[in-house]
């Protein structure tokens, strides 16, 4: 449905531009009409799910950007679908809410964000005009130097021109008497504490120099009067313009956890799935629970029956969907045909969502994802149905870099097969 796409434009600092550029980005959504339109239905519930959570954060800009995605499901883009009619009644409910909360919700964040920008392109602006002044401030000093230098003839001497060395011929210079040499101070023979006062005072001690002013007074002049790294925060790697997949948090014991809930499927080569569900928090997706729905499985394909029960229980929890879960009990870790195309709806409406296979047999472990910039595209685009080749150059799934294993979390089940 959306892309991770890269609408940060480096050189947008204007705050109408900005809020442009933002609006932009929130209408970036598309309607595949061979995806079942209850999956839109359920995408946007969970799309304004984790709006109130950047809003309650604090995140205006997500949040505005998710409203704005939101409002342009379900008053434009969801009517393009051919079988909008069957969710007709469902959309009427959802657009009297925008109405009657979320547009004016976006409003709000609207002229927030628009203040915001004001003030941060202001202190860009004095920014530039500090440093601009700084600068002729030191051309000025580099001409001053350079006039003084050309005034003097070039490099003055530093040896003083009145300086005059007088040579006696009657005083030949001598041997040096070699019992001084027990006089001198050497630098192991300097004593570790504060008393000197038992050192000859020969000269060869120089007094102490306080270097700690002089520290003191270089730093401050070495420090600019202004801020060099203020500039608007529009490149904020917390903000969904920077187009880069949030991270997915996946408590370290789930794939244990999930393999012990197949175990009586496994045994007879019978493959189990579930759903990975869990929440927002500070841009991070966290996965809490794996929700095992009721399915009939085979040696090579599993298939979820009765979806609503799923929903019932996330919107219960206030869950959003984070990809799902199955094994391969008699084969190694990969997507098959049939995997690409149950993933593809998940990423489709979840840029983020991962897809985790397990294979005991082989004792490995798979974390996947389609390749946003082809595989997605390829699968959305296949009319095929169950086991069908596909090419594998480019590859039409790749390792899922955005993962981070969570060794603290404790993955929690909800096993609705019982």
């Amino acid at each position: 449905m959306s892309k991770a796409v890269n609408n940060i434009n480096m050189g947008i600092v204007e705050p109408q531009e900005r809020i442009k550029n933002l609006s932009h980005c929130g209408t970036v959504i598309e309607v595949d009409k061979n995806m079942a339109v209850s999956r839109y239905y359920r995408s946007g519930t969970e799309m304004l799910r984790m709006a109130n959570v950047y809003l309650n954060e604090g995140n205006h800009e997500n949040a505005f950007i998710l409203y704005m995605r939101y409002m342009t499901l379900f008053i434009e883009k969801i009517r393009q679908h051919p079988d909008f009619e069957s969710v007709k009644p469902q959309v009427k409910a959802i657009n009297k809410t925008i109405k009657e909360e979320i547009m004016p919700t976006t409003e709000k964040l609207r002229n927030k964000l628009l203040l915001q920008y004001k003030r941060e392109y202001e202190q860009f602006l004095a920014n530039k005009e500090a440093e601009r002044l700084q600068e002729q401030r030191e051309q000025a000093n580099r001409a001053k130097r350079a006039a003084a230098a050309a005034a003097g003839g070039g490099v003055p001497s530093l040896i003083p021109a009145n300086l005059h060395v007088q040579i006696d011929a009657n005083n030949q210079p001598t041997a040096p008497d070699l019992g001084l040499l027990d006089q001198v101070v050497y630098p192991n023979d300097f004593p570790t504490g504060t008393n000197r006062s038992n050192l000859p005072s020969s000269g060869l001690l120089l007094p102490a120099v306080d270097t700690t002013g002089a520290d003191r007074t270089s730093n401050a002049s070495s420090k600019p009067a202004f801020d060099r790294n203020q500039k608007p925060q529009y490149n904020r790697t917390d903000s969904l313009l920077a187009g880069s997949l949030r991270t997915v948090n996946v408590p370290a014991d789930t794939m244990n956890v999930f393999l012990q809930l197949a175990h009586a499927n496994t045994s007879k080569s019978i493959e189990t799935c579930g759903v990975l569900a869990g929440h927002l928090a500070r841009n991070e997706l966290y996965i809490t629970h794996i929700i095992a729905p009721q399915q009939h499985g085979t040696p090579d394909s599993c298939n979820t029956m009765h979806e609503e029960q799923i929903f019932d229980v996330q919107d219960q929890m206030q869950l959003i969907t984070l990809g799902w879960i199955h094994t391969h009990p008699t084969q190694t870790a990969f997507l098959s045909s049939v995997d690409l195309h149950t993933h593809c709806s998940y990423q489709m409406m979840m840029p983020e969502a991962i897809a985790i296979v397990c294979a005991p047999k082989y004792n490995t472990t798979g974390f996947f994802i389609l390749t946003p910039h082809y595989g997605l595209d390829y699968i959305a685009q296949c009319r095929q149905s169950g086991f069908h080749p596909h090419p594998n150059d480019p590859p039409l799934f790749m390792d899922a870099q955005h993962i981070k294993m969570d060794s603290q979390a404790k993955i929690k089940v909800i096993d609705l097969r019982r």
